[in-house]
């Protein structure tokens, strides 16, 4: 005879709200701690950890967050690459969730589409400004412009990209050094012009990167040393903030391919790799910043991959061969 509440349909509500990986380890740890177990097992021990391990990161990533939307409602944002890809997504929300926004990216024509698209969906206040972060005297200027038309800010977005990674091969001294500005150099400086204001508010740093920054990979080699910097950098910041009680948070986030027109040509035929949907991965870097979470991983199994880096490199190395043409991309 069932229990009250065992029976088939509450197994079947079970499983779905663990999720596959949740539901294998619930049922699989009785089994290993069973008295039939024998503690002496040599392998005993490590059943134990790994399955603790597993479940432990199951749980981190799946229990509640505690996202409040009405947190973001008259937020004073400023938004880096904000005309496509998750960039856009990012804008549509803060509209949404009533923030007062200032958008910025290099093609005018895509941002005035972005901010009259916010306006619909609620944005109080929406300003832009277009702006090439190639330039080192750009940063300064799209900071001040949103200071003056927000009064502050609370949220410092920092989504911009100069290029693709199957596009920057090292080719020359200057191509790196260009992608180095607008990848890192201009991130730090658009950081340190907000500081201030963001320290005056408590606010959030919120830094979208790729997997590039804490693994590296093949044929991407000054791409993924921006957003190795980028990580170093956020990182080292980050205890500096903290040994000095200064209380504002850093978010990193470890996106997969940007779900735009120009990353998908870039990777055409050189990775096997799908992009990221824009508005679940704009939401997911939303949802950490809010709670300010330190870290951000969309999809998922991005951060496996962070925590197996320096554990097991051939596994991983294997991993990126299955997403990765080589012919391809050494071709490029």
């Amino acid at each position: 005879m069932e229990e009250r509440g065992q029976g088939p349909e509450h197994l079947h509500q079970t499983r779905a709200s663990l999720g596959e990986w949740g539901w294998l380890w619930a049922r699989s740890l009785p089994a290993v701690l069973s008295p039939a177990a024998e503690p002496t097992d040599p392998g005993w021990a490590m059943k134990v950890l790994l399955l603790t391990g597993l479940g432990a990161l199951f749980f981190s990533y799946y229990w509640d967050d505690n996202f409040d939307p009405a947190s973001l409602q008259g937020a004073r944002v400023l938004l880096t690459g904000a005309s496509a890809g998750v960039g856009e997504e990012l804008a549509y929300h803060y509209a949404r969730l009533g923030s007062h926004l200032v958008l910025t990216a290099h093609t005018e024509a895509l941002l005035q589409k972005v901010v009259g698209n916010c306006q619909k969906l609620g944005a109080p206040k929406v300003f832009f400004i277009a702006a090439d972060m190639a330039s080192p005297e750009v940063p300064e200027r799209v900071v001040q412009f949103a200071l003056d038309k927000l009064g502050g800010l609370d949220y410092l977005v920092l989504n911009h990209l100069g290029a693709t990674p199957a596009s920057t091969r090292p080719r020359s001294v200057q191509a790196t050094r260009w992608l180095l500005q607008v990848n890192f150099l201009s991130y730090v400086q658009l950081t340190s012009l907000a500081l201030p204001s963001l320290t005056d508010s408590k606010g959030s740093l919120v830094v979208v990167s790729s997997l590039l920054g804490p693994v590296p990979t093949s044929f991407s080699s000054p791409y993924s040393a921006a957003k190795f910097a980028l990580d170093g950098f956020f990182g080292s910041l980050r205890r500096e903030l903290d040994v000095q009680d200064v209380n504002v948070a850093i978010t990193m986030c470890v996106l997969g391919l940007r779900d735009r027109a120009s990353t998908a040509e870039g990777f055409r035929g050189v990775s096997r790799a799908k992009a990221a949907p824009g508005p679940k991965a704009a939401l997911a870097v939303i949802r950490g910043g809010a709670t300010r979470a330190p870290g951000v991983f969309y999809p998922w199994r991005f951060h496996l991959l962070c925590l197996l880096r320096g554990w097991l490199p051939h596994p991983r190395a294997w991993f990126v061969r299955q997403e990765l043409n080589v012919s391809a991309a050494a071709a490029a």
